[in-house]
């Protein structure tokens, strides 16, 4: 079995993706009003956003996690981006901040 996409429901899969490209330095590989795709890593696993009609409601059950070497400066070129910021936590020898995507979705940024 072989990880091939990342998939995120979303309200506006193009503006999603947009998002994602310029946080993850991806380009858009498709995009449509129904769904928009990052081109793969160099593992093959994109990023796929499908439009769906309801509205997130509650915490992610998984989210991603990305490290960075400075994570302040990441996380304002993120913040800049449209994220937001939530968050921070220290716990097991490592800190990480909360965030969320311009749609909700949370994901972390640590720094060890």
């Amino acid at each position: 079995m072989q990880l091939v996409n990342i998939t995120l429901d979303a309200a506006d899969p193009v503006r999603l993706a947009a998002f994602w490209s310029e946080a993850i330095g991806r380009d858009v590989a498709e995009a449509s009003p129904y769904f928009a795709m990052l081109k793969p890593d160099e593992h093959g696993v994109r990023m796929l956003f499908i439009k769906v009609p309801e509205a997130k409601t509650a915490k992610n059950r998984m989210h991603l996690d990305f490290h960075a070497a400075d994570r302040g400066a990441e996380i304002a070129r993120l913040v800049n981006l449209g994220a937001t910021r939530h968050d921070t936590h220290n716990e097991y020898a490592t800190e990480w901040t909360v965030l969320t995507d311009p749609e909700g979705n949370e994901f972390c940024v640590t720094q060890h």
